[in-house]
């Protein structure tokens, strides 16, 4: 139970810091949608994933 409880607080808190992100983003036209991919990603590898989700939307477009 102290599992599963762990995992969704991982993918709100990931959902609140990918949101934020994309409050301080629209001014530079750099916005990361907010899905299944990127919540699950920044979830699963942290702050780290977000920089690299940047990255990617900055070499990509």
């Amino acid at each position: 139970m102290k599992k599963i409880l762990s995992v969704v607080k991982r993918f709100v808190l990931s959902t609140f810091i990918l949101y934020g992100y994309n409050l301080i983003a629209t001014k530079f036209n750099l916005i990361i949608p907010i899905n299944v991919f990127t919540v699950s990603l920044v979830g699963g590898l942290g702050i780290p994933a977000l920089f690299a989700l940047i990255l990617l939307k900055i070499v990509a477009f």
